[in-house]
C-alpha cells in the first residue's frame, strides 16, 4: 500500500507542504506588527522630506530614495504575514522589541547614507541607534554645514525615541486589531511595570504622549524666546525632551554661550528626567499632589544638588574657571545634562580634575527617575538597592528582626527586590565586559570605559578620546559596532535583549 502523503512526521504533526508558509506562519504575530510600524516609521520621514523640500536643501532625493525602501520592506512584510496573524504571547512581544530597536535604525540611517558622501554604513547604522536611542553620542563632524533637514532627522529620532516607538504605535496598533499590552510592559523602563495610569493601554500611551508633546511645544517656545531661531530651537527641543544630545551645531549648546539658553536647556532636563507618568497624573488632577507623593523626587533632586555644590567647592582650588559663580554655572549644566542623560555641553569638563570627570560620568548611571526619557539603571531601582543594602546591615546586628524594605507606606516585594539585584548585577558585568573588549581591540582603557559607560547609559559624550571635544568616529568599526551594542542594551535595559540571545527563549 503506497505511503500517504500525510504519513505520522517526528513532529507529531502532518508536513507542511509549503515550507515557506510554515515559516511565515511561525514568525507572523511578530513580522506582521514590525511591518506596521516599519511603515509608520517610514511615513515619519515625510516630516524631514517636507522640511528639505521647504528649504531646498539639497537632501530631498536620499528622503525619496529612503522613504520608497522604508515603506516598500514594510508593506511586503505585513502583506506576506497578514493572513496568519494571531495575538501576541510574552515572547513574541520581548522578540518584538528587540527587533523594532534592531531594524529601525537600518531605515533612520538611510537619509545619512544616501546623503553623505564617505560615510559607511557602520556610521550611519550607530548614528541612526545612537538618534532612536536617544543617546546622542554621534560619529558626524561638520553639523553647522550638514543639511538642516538631516539635522532636524537626527534630532527628531530623539524625540521618536525618547519615550519609544513602541508606546507610540501601541495606540494605534488596536485599531488594526492587535493589542498593545504585552508590548508596552516589555517597553516601559520601571521596576514596577504591572502599573497602568489608566484602565486601558492605548489611553495610557495617548496621554504620555500628549505630555511629552506639551512639554516639547513649551521647551521649544522657550528656547525661541531666549534667542535661538525657529529651527534650532525645535531642533534642540526635540533632543532635550528625549533626553538625546544631538545638536545642530559642533559646539553643542556652546555655540549660544548663553546663560538663559542653558537654563532653558537645565529647566527641562530637569522635567524630563522626572516619571512621565507623575507629570501625567499631575496634569490630569490638576494638582502638585502627584509630585510631593513621588518618592524618587527627593533623591533626585537632592542628589544633584549636593553633587554640584561639591565638584563646585572641589573645583574652585583647581581654578577651572575665573570664579565660584562661573564654575557653578559650567558644573550645574553638565552635571545636569549627563545625570539625566541628555549629553549637551557648553565646553571642554574633560580638562577638570579625574575625579569630577568620573562623577558626573557616574551620576548618569542612576539619577533618571524610571518612567522618563532617562537612561541608566534608573532611580527607583538604585533607592531599592540602598534600603536593601541599609537592611543587610540592620540584619546584621539583629538577626532575628523582620525588616521589610519599604518604599513609603508600600512594602516592596521580595520579586522585584530579586529582580532590582539581578539587574544591577548583569549591569555592572556588561559594563567591564564591553570595556575589556573595547581594550582588547585597541581603545585607551579611559576612552573605552568611558564609551561603554556612556553608550549604555544612553549619555553621549564620554571621557578622553570621546569627551565633548571629540565623537566617536575615533573608534574602529569593531569598536563602533560595540557601542552600538551597548546603547541597544541601555535603552532595552539589557534584559529584554539578553532574553532574545538565550537558547532557552528559542525552544519551544
Amino acid at each position: 500500500m503506497p505511503e500517504s502523503r500525510n504519513s505520522y512526521m517526528p513532529s507529531g504533526r502532518p508536513s507542511d507542504p509549503d515550507t515557506g508558509s510554515g515559516l511565515l506562519r511561525n514568525w507572523s504575530p511578530v513580522l506582521n506588527p514590525l511591518g506596521i510600524i516599519i511603515v509608520f516609521f517610514g511615513l515619519l520621514m515625510l516630516v524631514p522630506l517636507g522640511v528639505s523640500w521647504y528649504q531646498q536643501d539639497g537632501a530631498t532625493l536620499s528622503y525619496d530614495e529612503a522613504l520608497a525602501s522604508t515603506l516598500a520592506t514594510g508593506i511586503l512584510m505585513w502583506l506576506m504575514t497578514r493572513r496568519f496573524r494571531r495575538d501576541l504571547k510574552p515572547r513574541d512581544a520581548f522578540l518584538l522589541v528587540a527587533l523594532t530597536w534592531m531594524v529601525l535604525p537600518i531605515f533612520g540611517a538611510l537619509p545619512l547614507y544616501f546623503h553623505i558622501q564617505d560615510l559607511s554604513f557602520t556610521d550611519a547604522y550607530f548614528e541612526a541607534t545612537s538618534g532612536l536611542t536617544a543617546t546622542g553620542a554621534t560619529a558626524l563632524s561638520g553639523l553647522d554645514h550638514l543639511p538642516l533637514s538631516l539635522n532636524f532627522w537626527r534630532t527628531f529620532m530623539h524625540w521618536i525615541g525618547g519615550m519609544g516607538v513602541i508606546v507610540l504605535v501601541v495606540a494605534i496598533l488596536p485599531l488594526l486589531g492587535i493589542g498593545g499590552r504585552q508590548i508596552f510592559k516589555a517597553e516601559t523602563p520601571t521596576p514596577m511595570k504591572d502599573a497602568s495610569l489608566t484602565p486601558r493601554i492605548a489611553e495610557t500611551a495617548k496621554g504620555l504622549w500628549m505630555v511629552y508633546l506639551l512639554f516639547t511645544i513649551a521647551c521649544a517656545t522657550a528656547l525661541h524666546l531666549v534667542g535661538m531661531d525657529v529651527w534650532d530651537s525645535l531642533m534642540h527641543a526635540f533632543s532635550i525632551m528625549g533626553l538625546g544630545g544631538f545638536s545642530s551645531k559642533d559646539a553643542s549648546i556652546g555655540h549660544y554661550n548663553s546663560l538663559d539658553v542653558e537654563m532653558v536647556v537645565m529647566g527641562f532636563a530637569l522635567l524630563s528626567g522626572i516619571n512621565y507618568g507623575t507629570h501625567f497624573m499631575a496634569l490630569y488632577q490638576r494638582s502638585v499632589k502627584p509630585y510631593r507623593h513621588d518618592r524618587e523626587l527627593p533623591f533626585y533632586f537632592g542628589v544633584l544638588i549636593a553633587s554640584i555644590l561639591l565638584i563646585s567647592l572641589y573645583l574652585t582650588p583647581h581654578a577651572a574657571y575665573p570664579d565660584f559663580i562661573q564654575t557653578v554655572r559650567y558644573v550645574a549644566f553638565h552635571s545636569i545634562s549627563l545625570a539625566t542623560s541628555l549629553g549637551f555641553a557648553t565646553s571642554d569638563y574633560t580638562f577638570w580634575p579625574m575625579f569630577a570627570q568620573i562623577w558626573i560620568l557616574f551620576l548618569g548611571s542612576f539619577i533618571a527617575c524610571s518612567g522618563s526619557t532617562g537612561g541608566g539603571i534608573k532611580l527607583m531601582r538604585a533607592i531599592i538597592l540602598y534600603k536593601q543594602v541599609y537592611r543587610e546591615l540592620a540584619r546584621a546586628i539583629h538577626p532575628n528582626a523582620v525588616l521589610p524594605v519599604r518604599l513609603g507606606d508600600q512594602q516592596i516585594p521580595d520579586h522585584i527586590l530579586h529582580a532590582v539585584l539581578g539587574f544591577s548585577f548583569i549591569y555592572m558585568v556588561t559594563i567591564v565586559t564591553l570595556t575589556l573588549v573595547l581594550s582588547a581591540s585597541g581603545v585607551e582603557l579611559v576612552t573605552a570605559f568611558s564609551a561603554v559607560v556612556a553608550c549604555l547609559n544612553n549619555t553621549g559624550p564620554g571621557l578622553s578620546g570621546v569627551g565633548p571635544a571629540s565623537n566617536y568616529s575615533v573608534l574602529s568599526d569593531f569598536a563602533t559596532w560595540v557601542c552600538t551594542f551597548a546603547m541597544l542594551l541601555g535603552r532595552l535595559e539589557i534584559f529584554t535583549l539578553l532574553v532574545v540571545m538565550t537558547p532557552a527563549f528559542w525552544r519551544k
